[in-house]
């Protein structure tokens, strides 16, 4: 009988699928035993081989290479992600995927915090990491759990956002005029301010993409394509800029320097981007709606957009009216007396 009960109380399939391969599993029931005992007999009749499988040996680094030729070649920083997956699989010491354990990847994190690399970027190297195995065990490459499933990222606390005020501005324009030596800061400033675009946006920029006054921006973080109108003053001004100086390069590093001149300090890694939240706080300050500068500021969710929201005059006129000392006396003046008990 391929079916038995064991002293133990459990039941054991024992069972020859072929004159060369026994198998034999124990179950705590015996209806399990026997649906294992017919799944056998069923690829026993289709003519399965029933060979063991072969323990996957493959290393980290072969993984990795998996990974960038079926998958990590078609992302947009593909390449960026290789080159930090192939640093960690060196730190990491090459291990055999299928044997990798969640705390190797934690102490190496652990090491990397305390030589000050910030968590951002830790957290951005787990994700790299940890979509590797996941993406590969939805291609049916691996047939392992992925070893970061339950690994949490760091929690990092959101950043204020900075921005330009009106004076500082017009401090900001001054140094970039007087004293850039690269003339395309300017123009590249104009359209950030102008648009709430990235940097990289405005940067890339070209004659195409700016036409009867609207600006259209192409190759964005999130993909899409999208438009913006601009003053027919800016767009005359870039048209100009380009006929004398071409199209723009590189002049990140001339911005920063002129940042520095001015003397409008700001928090660490926010300086180009600073241009973009000034744009956005100035258009909910001004009334704007919110979904309209989602679609300007190209954000796929509307919850990036509305970390802006409380920019907005209604928002900010409640803060004063729903306050708990809203209608109290206060600054010096005295509160009205409670009237006297019985």
């Amino acid at each position: 009988m391929a079916i038995k009960k064991l002293p133990c109380g459990r039941w054991q399939v024992d069972l020859w699928v072929t004159p060369e391969k026994r198998v034999r599993r124990r179950f705590k029931v015996r209806a399990e035993a026997a649906q294992f005992e017919q799944h056998l007999l069923k690829k026993a009749a289709e003519g399965k081989d029933w060979a063991p499988k072969r323990s996957d040996r493959r290393r980290l680094s072969e993984l990795v290479d998996l990974w960038y030729n079926l998958h990590g070649h078609m992302l947009k920083d593909g390449e960026r992600c290789r080159v930090t997956l192939d640093h960690m699989v060196v730190r990491l010491g090459d291990p055999v995927g299928a044997t990798f354990q969640a705390h190797q990847y934690a102490l190496d994190r652990r090491l990397r915090h305390e030589a000050g690399i910030s968590p951002k970027t830790l957290n951005n190297e787990f994700g790299y990491l940890r979509a590797v195995f996941n993406e590969l065990r939805s291609l049916g490459e691996i047939a392992y759990v992925n070893p970061l499933e339950q690994v949490k990222p760091f929690r990092i606390d959101e950043r204020e956002l900075s921005w330009f005020t009106d004076d500082e501005v017009d401090v900001l324009l001054h140094a970039i005029r007087s004293g850039c030596e690269n003339p395309h800061v300017e123009p590249i400033v104009m359209i950030c301010l102008a648009t709430g675009a990235r940097w990289s946006e405005a940067e890339g920029l070209g004659p195409s993409r700016l036409r009867d006054s609207v600006v259209t921006f192409s190759k964005t973080k999130s993909s899409k394509v999208r438009s913006v109108p601009i003053d027919p003053a800016l767009e005359r001004f870039v048209l100009e800029h380009w006929k004398r100086h071409g199209r723009f390069t590189s002049a990140i590093g001339s911005f920063r320097r002129a940042l520095d001149r001015s003397g409008i300090e700001l928090p660490k890694g926010q300086a180009s981007h600073a241009l973009r939240h000034t744009f956005a706080s100035r258009f909910m300050q001004k009334g704007g709606n919110i979904l309209a500068l989602q679609k300007i500021l190209g954000h796929s969710s509307l919850a990036m957009t509305m970390r802006y929201a409380h920019f907005a005059p209604e928002h900010l006129a409640e803060a004063v009216r729903l306050n708990p000392l809203a209608g109290k006396a206060i600054f010096g003046q005295n509160d009205a007396q409670p009237a006297d008990t019985v």
